[in-house]
């Protein structure tokens, strides 16, 4: 098979670098002003980043802090949940999400994922829970909205936590994710579809309680310069990341446009033997990372490689099988679907600088190594 190389060569997983050039003036403007004011702790640029995400999600309250995974542990905190509690969240997710839970000193349980999506699937939910239940957290996996109307009704009147550190403005029959429950966490990690220059984190909500309680431990529970109502930590979002987020915000819907072109480019033109995940017709991902499932993964990803095109995996090992969550006492085959999900998936490059012709020749060099013969893929694999 003839495959034609695009013109930009080899083909990186993210693109940093362009994302930074493309508002280069406007950042380095931002972080200037900041230094010059020495306003590194508690500046404008965070209450000013704060109310553009929450009037861009629909929500009354935006709480910034120091990363996605503070986020959640602080939201599970502001609920209440502690020693002795169980919270509910998907066997197939980045190990954070359950990390957060064990901070709060609650028992991370469990559910399995639906197949199509790699999202929680919310008849898991239903058994999962017990009357130690007091929280459930629904992963927007990869930038796939959860099937969150369900995952409510399954979680009766447990509150549901929506982990959208790959989602920021992905839709959801209508809703911008992070309006949909009761609190929303966010990443800003730098590779996110909205990226700070190092960690960051930001909650969303409607609640009144959760975002006092919230904006009450990401900073030891100040109330005044030397009064403490609640022992916090040290959580706050910083001055600099802020103002850095607050510029890229403005780019954040046309990059996710692009990051959708990308997707529908990789469905029309990968072979059938590259499983897609599946776009529900009631959301509007934003493609975090574009996710496909390969029986024959480790060579697949050796002959991308061998042909200039990075790749990575986002989860190899599920979470109840992690080392980190052995006294839980799972074993294998206790989630099956996300065990299979974790044996298979490939992140495919994708990002909102990704042309045409750099996605067309993945799809070749993907066709490419399903049309060789066994023998020929084994020689691929020791060129890599």
């Amino acid at each position: 098979m003839s495959i034609t190389e695009p013109a930009v060569t080899p083909i990186r997983l993210v693109a940093l670098r362009e994302q930074y050039e493309a508002v280069k003036p406007r950042i380095d403007a931002a972080v200037a002003s900041v230094i010059e004011r020495s306003a590194f702790i508690d500046g404008p640029e965070v209450a000013d980043f704060e109310r553009w995400f929450a009037a861009y999600c629909g929500v009354r309250h935006a709480i910034g802090v120091s990363s996605g995974t503070t986020a959640l542990e602080l939201t599970l905190r502001a609920l209440g949940v502690s020693r002795g509690d169980e919270v509910v969240l998907p066997a197939h997710t980045f190990v954070a999400t359950a990390g957060a839970v064990a901070a709060t000193g609650a028992t991370p349980v469990f559910a399995d994922v639906d197949a199509r999506t790699g999202t929680l699937d919310p008849a898991c939910v239903r058994a999962a829970i017990t009357p130690r239940t007091r929280a459930v957290i629904a992963v927007h996996l990869y930038g796939h909205p959860a099937a969150m109307d369900d995952i409510l009704d399954a979680a009766g009147p447990v509150p549901v936590i929506e982990d959208a550190a790959q989602a920021h403005g992905a839709r959801y029959r209508g809703r911008r994710v992070g309006a949909l429950a009761a609190a929303g966490c966010f990443s800003f990690y730098p590779t996110k579809n909205l990226g700070a220059f190092g960690d960051a984190g930001l909650i969303t909500t409607d609640d009144d309680a959760i975002a006092a309680a919230a904006r009450l431990l990401r900073d030891h529970g100040r109330v005044s310069h030397d009064e403490h109502v609640v022992v916090g930590q040290t959580a706050r979002l910083d001055t600099l990341q802020a103002a850095v987020l607050r510029v890229q915000a403005d780019c954040l819907d046309d990059w996710n446009a692009r990051r959708r072109e990308a997707a529908g480019w990789y469905r029309r033109l990968l072979p059938t033997t590259v499983t897609c995940l599946h776009e529900a017709e009631d959301v509007e991902a934003v493609y975090h990372l574009f996710v496909v499932r390969v029986a024959d993964r480790d060579r697949f990803r050796a002959h991308l490689e061998t042909h200039g095109i990075a790749s990575a995996v986002h989860y190899p090992t599920p979470q109840h099988l992690q080392r980190a969550f052995a006294a839980l006492g799972h074993r294998p085959g206790d989630f099956p679907t996300a065990e299979r999900l974790a044996a298979e998936v490939v992140s495919l490059p994708m990002h909102p600088f990704l042309a045409r012709d750099q996605v067309e020749y993945v799809a070749a060099v993907a066709a490419a190594f399903f049309e060789a013969p066994p023998a020929s893929r084994a020689a691929s694999r020791a060129r890599a």
